[in-house]
This record gives structure tokens, sequence and C-alpha cells, in this order.
């Protein structure tokens, strides 16, 4: 009985080499074949955790045979390593190497000392040994000897802006394509697609073709005279990424009609263009930033997964590791499983289809060789169609399993069957864990706390069988009774915190359904109960304990809200922040005081419980030790520093807002997720909130919409024969009603074999968003300097690459690809992101947070907050608005962050994705004073203005859609605060102007004449 990814029996610990499908020993002939998954479970290593590591004197975490409650396998604690904590090598949990030895794939991760940040670059960095502060593999293979062709690319990926050029976009070459579909029925045509002046790699294995593309039916016409699309200008809408059923009316592509396409070399013009920063600095889009388009026949893309859910750092994926080393630029994935979305195919066959070689669940980019048999897109293994495939529940039609919704949809969900599980099940269980020391009753945090679940009380996700309980603590833990029966909450006190126990279990969480009005009371009660405490200990960590115990049995999801550093009892911690220290880049406590947190979350993950961490906090409450708490129990880290209900409205307003979404949101419980790739690829390190329980099999006790996860990836054996790979992520869950349900994404792209099509294929916010995720585990494991230096290497090392290996002739300037050409931009905003800046008064903890929320963000709401978007909006118009549910909103373009766009007679709105700043120059517009502000001159704008009125006018209108617009795109609340030229907050909104200069920082130009004068060494 096979688990959804979880394999049937051990395999050996050899790593992520023997997953990708090792069982079909003759993958390699299958040279055309759509490309494989790596994360393959045919033969998972049962190495647990981080570095094949686990933390302290653990060893009872993992059994050497324990029950899997989610996988229903009982063999996943085999060989484990249980090594000494100062062993961990840090959050960014990397797999498969010995105890202590560097990881082959990425040595300058954890590597010495790291030079400081100018560091030179050779011009020729495959030549060179890699800088150590760089995060790139070092490997420095040379390349395959068919580089120096240079030839064009296929097709840029790079749709960020609409098109310069006013250049055709497909180039005269369009006669390549005309006849490529015109014979499927003969196998034999069906390589003769490729009739390129270019030197093509694609096509060195023809007499391969008869197990490969389709063969029945014969394409429809509409495939036989088709050039490949040109969707570099296209907006985003228009690109189809599938998030319903298909109304696909073609044959599905077989592997060589995917292939097909890469032969039309659409040449976006605006891909090709070389771009000289110093003299183009100002090449930040007016729209928001779309990712590139993967240059992908359009019958392929069209079906292909929704970049918001699954997107990779390069559209182009390199065919071997040399020549990835040689571009320098990481090779990732970046995740948003869980997503919410408005439309979701899910499927209720009892019968789910997946490969029996590597457990690949079928999907867009499968080859079927004829009606009974299709081939995996990731280990390449023949498997037959199961009869019951053979019927299409969509069209009731027999014969035509390549129709069905699972081979039209690159994102779907299954209703899991029984094998699916061990257990039944489990209820929807919270538990929620409030600090009512002195120091917590005078925040009044308890009043919104209480009132906000008494007002969503009905909206938790769950069924009849929902259970829910408190518990309370300051230096003692008090327990609630809610037993059926009783006339009002029972409070019960335990006193001894060094042995907790558990009185009266059974009748602590209850089912909200029976026991409602019992919690409806206790909810009313509470904030007035503790209001005289003279109390001023905390102690957190036995209350952990004591809620640990309490849920273990079921799992489910444990709230902790806390207010301050913990004193008492097991897990109390010491006040580390000295504030002369705050600004300087070395020796700050970026990593736990104490293992009590992780030790006790691996608890937690074991049993199924994830913990989610409110800190309400003024002081230093040691964020780097307690956030351990979510980390690996794959929670969430919610911080409100210095929130107090009278002093600090706003901040009450912002916990109100998040409390609603995190109380309604849809959960998934007991989860797990593994990501599978094609044969020849692997991956090697995971980020985000979770713990690896084996070498890729990522446990999360809750899942929810707002977390985003990364991985980084190596090719790990050469893709000459392969022209497309893919990637597929599975997350099996217990939804709130009880159901066990699998959604699968699954991401196909394309393998080219030179480093300009590499360049031309280049994410530049998916790579800065998986730098960010790199350095904040260099800060944690070397230092915060080291960390800065390598994120500005990564810079100089990917464009000296360019420079040195692609570009014919040597021109001065800073000369980068187009696909790059904001690369400099966001990484010198990330160097002033709150994570890594120095020569700030940054609190400790708030540094500590925003390392938290770059592991655990998705992608887009990271590069919000690491770069801004500026907008004008005194002068608002209905040009270009878009219309949502008769709504009318705006859209001003984005401006640079720069003080030259501002000006003293206008008003500008600053989205910093948590924040939102409206800064009103001195000269501003009558007009807008009294339309939009609702006051008669600038004097009586108030000091704290953290609302917008809603006039009765045009304007007032207006401006009000778009913050609401905004607002609506994020899980998050973020505070408006309108900004006078003399407000204090003017500080905050001027520190997110990245392109000018700070006391400790470069400016945008200074920081691209550094780089260029490293580039040009």
């Amino acid at each position: 009985m096979s688990q959804p990814g979880i394999p049937a029996s051990g395999g050996a610990p050899a790593g992520l080499q023997a997953q990708n499908g090792a069982s079909s020993a003759s993958g390699s002939l299958y040279t055309n074949g759509p490309v494989q998954n790596a994360l393959m479970s045919s033969q998972v290593s049962v190495n647990e955790g981080y570095n094949s590591q686990l933390p302290g004197s653990y060893p009872h975490l993992i059994p050497a045979k324990t029950l899997n409650p989610v996988s229903g396998q009982s063999n996943y604690g085999g060989s484990q390593t249980v090594s000494p904590l100062s062993i961990y090598q840090g959050p960014g949990q990397t797999l498969y190497r010995p105890p202590v030895a560097s990881n082959p794939v990425t040595p300058s991760l954890h590597s010495g000392p790291v030079p400081r940040m100018p560091l030179p670059t050779s011009q020729n960095p495959a030549a060179t040994p890699m800088p150590s502060g760089s995060f790139l593999p070092g490997a420095n293979v040379q390349p395959p000897l068919n580089w120096q062709y240079n030839y064009p690319s296929t097709g840029s990926q790079t749709n960020h802006c609409p098109r310069v050029s006013s250049q055709p976009a497909v180039s005269g070459n369009t006669n390549l394509t005309s006849h490529q579909y015109v014979s499927s029925g003969d196998p034999s045509l069906q390589n003769n697609f490729i009739k390129s002046a270019t030197p093509q790699h694609a096509n060195k294995n023809p007499t391969m073709s008869r197990s490969v593309g389709y063969s029945y039916p014969s394409l429809p016409p509409g495939y036989q005279n088709t050039a490949p699309p040109s969707t570099t200008g296209m907006p985003p809408s228009s690109l189809n990424y599938s998030s319903g059923p298909q109304g696909f009316t073609q044959t599905p592509l077989g592997a060589n009609h995917l292939t097909a396409s890469m032969s039309g070399l659409s040449l976006h013009p605006e891909g090709l263009r070389v771009i000289n920063l110093l003299q183009e600095r100002n090449m930040l889009p007016a729209t928001s930033l779309q990712p590139p388009v993967p240059n992908l026949h359009e019958d392929i893309q069209k079906l292909n997964c929704n970049p918001e859910l699954f997107r990779c750092t390069l559209t182009s994926i390199p065919q071997t590791q040399a020549l990835l080393n040689k571009a320098k630029l990481p090779l990732g994935l970046l995740l948003h499983p869980f997503k919410d979305l408005v439309q979701l195919p899910v499927v209720t066959s009892s019968t789910i289809v997946r490969c029996r070689s590597c457990r690949t669940y079928i999907n867009p980019f499968v080859s079927f060789l004829d009606q009974r048999r299709w081939k995996c897109n990731l280990c390449y293994r023949v498997n037959d169609v199961p009869e019951e495939f053979m019927y299409n529940p969509l069209t009731r039609v027999y014969g035509e399993p390549h129709r069905r919704p699972e081979v039209q949809n690159a994102t779907i969900e299954f209703m899991a069957p029984s094998e699916y599980m061990l257990r039944p099940p489990q209820p929807p269980v919270y538990l929620f864990v409030f600090d009512v020391s002195h120091n917590a009753v005078e925040t009044g945090y308890l009043n919104s706390v209480c009132q906000s679940l008494l007002d969503n009380l009905d909206l938790l996700p769950g069924n009849t069988r929902t259970k829910i309980g408190f518990i309370t603590f300051d230096s003692t833990i008090h327990f609630y009774s809610l037993q059926e029966g009783l006339a009002q909450p029972q409070m019960l006190i335990v006193s001894d915190i060094e042995d907790v126990f558990i009185p009266m279990p059974e009748n602590l969480l209850v089912n909200l359904n029976e026991s409602k009005e019992l919690v409806q009371d206790l909810l009313k009660t509470l904030p007035q109960m503790f209001t005289k405490t003279l109390e001023t200990q905390s102690a957190l960590g036995p209350a952990l304990q004591a809620a640990f115990k309490l849920m273990s049995p079921t799992g489910g999801r444990m709230s902790v809200f806390q207010t301050q550093l913990p004193t008492l009892g097991v897990g109390a911690l010491r006040p580390r922040e000295e504030p002369n220290q705050r600004s300087s880049a070395k020796e700050i406590h970026l990593t736990p005081s104490t293992d009590f947190y992780k030790k006790l979350a691996l608890d937690c993950s074991g049993q199924q419980v994830a913990v989610d961490l409110f800190l309400l906090s003024g002081q230093y409450s040691d964020l780097a030790s307690l956030g351990c708490i979510s980390r690996y129990s794959a929670g969430s880290v919610y911080y409100y520093p210095s929130y107090h209900h009278q002093q600090n409205p706003v901040q009450v307003q912002k916990l109100q807002k998040e409390l609603q979404r995190y109380l309604t949101r849809k959960i998934g419980f007991e989860a797990v997720m593994r990501i599978r790739c094609t044969k020849g690829l692997s991956i090697h390190t995971f980020h985000g909130n979770f713990f690896v329980r084996s070498t890729d099999l990522l446990s999360l006790p809750n899942v929810n919409p707002d977390a985003g996860y990364a991985v980084q990836m190596s090719v790990e054996e050469s893709l000459t024969d392969t022209q497309l790979v893919s990637f597929q992520s599975a997350l099996l869950y217990t939804s709130s009603k009880g159901e066990r349900r699998i959604r699968v994404h699954t991401l196909c792209l394309p393998v080219v074999s030179t480093l300009n099509e590499v360049f031309l294929g280049a994410d530049v916010q998916a790579i800065s968003g998986l730098l960010a995720n790199m350095a904040v585990d260099r800060s944690v494991t070397a230092s915060l300097s080291d960390a800065r230096d390598a994120l500005v290497n990564a810079v100089i090392d990917s464009l000296s690459a360019y420079r040195s290996s692609v570009l014919s002739n040597q021109q001065p300037g800073l000369m980068v690809p187009f696909s790059l050409r904001l690369f400099p931009l966001f990484v010198l905003a990330l160097l002033k992101q709150k994570s890594f800046q120095t020569g700030t008064n940054a609190r400790l903890d708030e540094r500590i947070f925003a390392m938290c929320q770059v592991k655990n963000q998705p992608l887009v709401y990271l590069m919000l907050t690491t770069h801004p978007s500026l907008y004008r909006v005194d002068n608002l118009s209905d040009e270009g608005a878009l219309n949502i549910n008769d709504r009318t909103i705006p859209q001003p373009p984005i401006l640079q962050l720069s003080v030259e766009k501002l000006s003293r007679d206008g008003a500008f709105l600053m989205d910093a994705g948590s924040v939102l700043m409206l800064w009103v120059g001195k000269n501003c517009g009558q007009n807008f004073l009294s339309q939009v502000l609702g006051v008669q001159n600038y004097a009586l704008i108030p000091q704290i203005m953290t609302d917008l009125p809603e006039l009765d006018t045009p304007e007032s209108a207006r401006i009000i859609a778009f913050i609401s617009w905004l607002r609506e795109q994020r899980p998050f609340f973020p505070i408006l605060y309108v900004i006078r030229d003399e407000s204090p907050m003017k500080a905050n909104f001027l520190q997110n102007m990245v392109e000018d200069r700070t006391e400790s920082a470069l400016s945008y130009y200074e920081f691209l004449l550094h780089i260029q004068q490293q580039v040009n060494k």
C-alpha cells in the first residue's frame, strides 16, 4: 500500500540521487522523453531532518520503527544520526550529507571567513575559484564545448514590460516551424521538425522517437502551421495559466511535439537587448513586474502551472551543472502550494493514477504512447492506463484518457482514498494559550483577542467534530474545564511548573458545538479575570509543555500569545540585546540561546501539532529563541512591537484584522509535502517553516494559505538528451471538514545548452527571493556581514560571467542582459531591508521577525517588503483603471524609489507590504487636502493620522478604492500612516527610498559603480 509520496520500502540513505526513478534503469535510453522529477519517492533515504542531524539528545523523536500517522508507513525512522546541536547548520535544511562534512553542492554556504565586501572577480569566472563569500555552488567544471556558438535564444522569457522595440516578435526563422506537426501518425517523421541553421542538440537520437510522443490520434488541423507564440509583451492575464478545467480541444502534445516549439526561434527583441545600467538606470516598469514566460510552445504553456503557485529562478534549465556553475545564478523553486484559489479542479475518482516507479501523479506533461500506456515525465517509466481512467467524467466519453482533468490541469486536487491514511482524519483542534502576567494585562491585548474570537467563533474552519480549549499562564498554569453541563467555566490552577500535569484532560479540549455557551462565557470574562494581577513572571516553557501534552493525542493548532521574555521554569531566557550593538554587523544574537523551543517544536511536529506565536511586546523578547517553536512545527510568527490598547491604537486595528484572517482562513492538518523533479535534477536545501522528516518529505502539522516555501537545486546528471524538465509538488493534508486531500502542482520548463539562453530565461524576482532565503541562513550560521558580502557577490559573479562568456565585444559600462536589469537594484534593496541592513537602530527582535518573514512569506509579499511600490496619488484618474465588481480601481504608474521622484506639490503613497505610507508635500494642492484628507490647509493635517475620511467626492472615492484594493491582495493588514513633512514617520518613509544614499548604505548609482568596478577587473 503505497502512501502519497512515501515509499513502500526504506531504500538506501544515499541522498536524492537515488530517488529519481533509479528503478527505471534504462532511463537514459529515453532521450526525447519529457523530463522527470527529482524527488521521487521510489527510494527515499531514511536520513532524518536538517543536515541529517537531529538537534540535541532527542533520539526518541525518531524511533527505529514508528508508525507515521500521515503516511501509514512504519519505516521512516531507519538509520538516524543523532548528533549534538553544535553541528546543526542552520534553518535551511541541507540534506544528504554526512554529519559534519561540507555539502559538495554548496560548499560556500557554510564556509569559513569571507572576504569583505568589494570582492575581486576575474574576467573568466569559469576558470577562477569562487570567492568564499558567494552563495553559488563552486564546482567550476569546464562548460560543454558548444557554448561558444551563442546562437540566438529560442525566445526570451521576459515579459516584464511592454515591448519597447517595434520589430516583429517572431524572427525570420518562422519557416522552421511550418511543417513541425504535419504527421503524428508516423512516429518516424516526428523528429524531423528541426530544420534550423543554428547548432541544435535537441535531436541527437532520432531513433528513439518511436517510444516517445503521441502517435494517436492524428493532430487536428489547427496544429499544422503553428508558429511559436510571442508572449513577451502580453499582460499577465492573457498568459492563460490554467486555474480551472480547460476546454482543451486538441490532443495533448507528446514529448517530441513539446520540444518542437523550441526550434521555432521566436526572438523577442527585448529579451536579447543588452543594457548599460550606468546609462539606463530607470529600468523599473510602470506596472508590477510580471514573471518571465518560459519559452515553450503555447499549447504547453497554457497548461503550465501559474507562477504565483510555482516558479523557478531560471525558466530555461541549464543542461549541465557546469553550465549552471558558469552562469553563477542560483537554481531553485519558490512555492506557494496552499494559496487560496478561485478555481480548483477537484477529482473525486477513487483511482489516483501515479507512476509505478517514482510515484509522480499523472499530469499534463506526460506522454501517451497509445490509449493504454503513458510515459512518466519524471523518470520515463512506461505505465499502464487503468481501466477507470479511460472514461472522462467531464465529457462522458470513453477512450480519451488524455482529455481527463488530471491531464488538462497543472494544478489539481484529489480526494484521497483510505490507503492515504493510517488513522482516521483528525478533527480540527484549536488550543489558545494566553500570557496573563501583569505586563500582558497592561497591554490590553486580551480584550482584542477575546472579542475577535467571539466574533469569529462560528467561522472557525471545521465541522461537528471541532474541538477548542484555553490555557492561561503567569508564574502558574491555569486550565479551564468547559465540560457540557457546567453552569460556568471552571478554572484549574497547576502551580508545580517543574513537573506539569494535566488535570481532568477530557474536559479541557471540548466539542465547540456542544460547549459553545461555556466558551462564549469564558471569552467574555477572561479579560477581566486578571486585571488586578501583580504577577510579573512568565512561565511560557511549562505552559507550552502542558499545551503539548493536552494536544498530542489528536494534533491540531496551538495559538500562543506572549508579551515578554519568559522568566520561569524550562525555556526561561535572559536579555541578550545590547543597545549599542544594534547597528553593528558583528556579534548580534541571531541564534537561539537554548534548544528547548526547537526540541519541543520537533515533539509537536511528531504529534501533528503546529504552534503559531503572537508576540506583542515593547521589550526585547528573544524572538531568535522563541521563534523556533513555530519554525520547526510549521507554524507562523506574528509580531506587534510596542502593542498597547491606548497608546498604540493602530496596532490594535492591525491585530484585529489579522486575527480575523488567521481564525477564518482555510487550514490543512497533519500534512506532508514532497517535491519531485525530472531525473538528472536534485533538490538539496529547503527553506520555510517545517521539519524534514526524510530526505525530501516535509512534515507540516498545519498548512495555511499564506505560507511560502523555497528549495535549492542542482543538475546532478547531464540533461543532454532531454528537452523538457518537470517539477511536481504534492501536498497531502486533512481538510477542516475531515477529508484527506492531495493538492498537486506541476511545472514544465525547457532545457537549454548555451549560457545566453540561461541568462535570457532568468527570473530576477525568484532569484532575489531565493538569495534572500540563503542570506538568512548565512547570517545565522556565519555572520550578517558574510551574508551581505555574499549577496553583493551574487550580482558581481553573475554579471562577470555574462560579460566574459556571453558578450562578444567588451564595452565600457555595466552591461547586463535585459532579464537581469533589476538584479542590482533588488540586491541593493535586500541590503537595506530590515533583515540585512546595518547602521540603523533596528531592534534585534524586529530584525529576527524580518528574517522569519523572508523564510515564510510567498515571493510576491517578500518582494513588496523588500522593494516597495511608490505611486503619486494626488492626481488619480480613471484612465487605465481596473473594473472589479462594479468598482473602479485607479492604476497609477509605479515610480522609482528616490526622492528625485517626489515633489512638494504632490501626495505619494508607498506600499511597503505590511505598511502603507501617504506622504503629503508641503505645497500639496488645496483640492487634495479638502477633497481627500478633509482638511482646509496643510497645518490642519493631524500629527497622527491613520485613516482617510470617506468623503462624498470622486477624489476620495478613487484613493480609498485604490488603498482597499492594495489591502485586499494580501493576508496581513497594512496600516496606513498619513505623513506630513515634520512627522516622525517621515524617516521611515525616506528609509524605504532604496535608490538614495543613507549614512551607512550606498545609493543605487554608487552601488552600480561598485559592481562595475568589480565586474570589469
